[in-house]
């Protein structure tokens, strides 16, 4: 059976009530997608954020007649409609699609992560279990991709890690599985500490490896390495926060900054550390360095 597919370029205050009236002309589903690669992080506890320029998709069954489907919109929407366009959407299995357009990711030279259908392409490879979702980090982000190869990179046999904004725990996981002899995770999402139980669990880590803490909840010894993959400015503000949990001679890791955002990075952290060369991939940069043994 194929589909007709309305597309409409929406804003998020538009979502609700277009869902609504889409969902009441007959639309077997309605979804939204980001139409221009807008990062979402660290979303309030049970809110849906919508990105600024976001397309609906509606689906109708084939036989829907598109005009009379405008016309009644129209006449419901009451102002202009947003720009639309039809689509016809062959049938096919959406799940075996959707599954196909993730495969194992490669980070560094060791380090693969493996979606659960999935075999192994090097079994004896670190392999990262983690299949991809819409909250929390699944490797595909740049930011992701850019803390991922720089674990790959570091000595952490023995090591105590902290991941500050752990998400899904995909950064926590991977220290662990490279040898590091313990994390601590934090996160501001009670979901995201759970996410990351859930995840090390299913890559068959002891609990005890692992501890997870709200951050006001957070033992505040240092540890040897600190990724942190969250946003520039709450790296900015707690700079002297982050650069505490570091141990003279021990090295961190920042991403979730844009290429135009260095600066304010570099000057918040260079004091306290050694920095590397700044790293890049598409439009967003990592900063890593080695704490100091005495601040400038």
């Amino acid at each position: 059976m194929s589909w007709l597919q309305l597309r409409l370029a929406i804003t998020p205050d538009q979502a609700e009530p277009m869902e609504d009236l889409l969902l009441g002309l007959g639309a077997v589903s309605v979804t939204f997608m980001d139409a221009e690669d807008q990062p979402i992080f660290e979303p309030d506890l049970g809110t849906t954020p919508l990105w600024q320029h976001t397309h609906l998709l509606a689906l109708f069954e084939s036989d829907t007649e598109r005009q009379p489907l405008i016309d009644q919109l129209q006449q419901l929407w009451q102002v202009p409609l947003p720009e639309y366009q039809f689509e016809d959407i062959a049938d096919q299995d959406w799940e075996r699609s959707w599954m196909d357009n993730f495969s194992p990711m490669r980070f560094g030279q060791r380090l693969w992560i493996v979606p659960s259908w999935h075999e192994a392409p090097e079994p004896d490879a670190v392999n990262l279990l983690l299949d991809p979702g819409l909250a929390f980090g699944t490797g595909t982000h740049p930011t992701t991709a850019l803390c991922l190869e720089w674990l790959d990179g570091q000595p952490l046999q023995g090591q105590q890690v902290i991941d500050f904004g752990c998400g899904s725990g995909i950064l926590a996981i991977a220290a662990l599985l490279l040898g590091a002899d313990s994390v601590v995770g934090t996160d501001i999402d009670p979901q995201a500490l759970e996410a990351s139980r859930d995840n090390a669990r299913r890559n068959q880590l002891a609990d005890e490896r692992l501890a997870l803490y709200l951050p006001e909840d957070m033992p505040g010894e240092p540890a040897d390495v600190l990724v942190a993959n969250i946003l520039a400015g709450p790296l900015v503000s707690l700079a002297p926060q982050l650069a505490a949990l570091v141990r003279p001679g021990g090295r961190i890791a920042l991403s979730g900054i844009l290429a135009e955002q260095t600066e304010d990075i570099l000057a918040a952290y260079r004091d306290a550390f050694e920095l590397d060369p700044v790293a890049d991939k598409d439009g967003w940069i990592r900063v890593s360095g080695t704490r100091r043994t005495m601040a400038k």
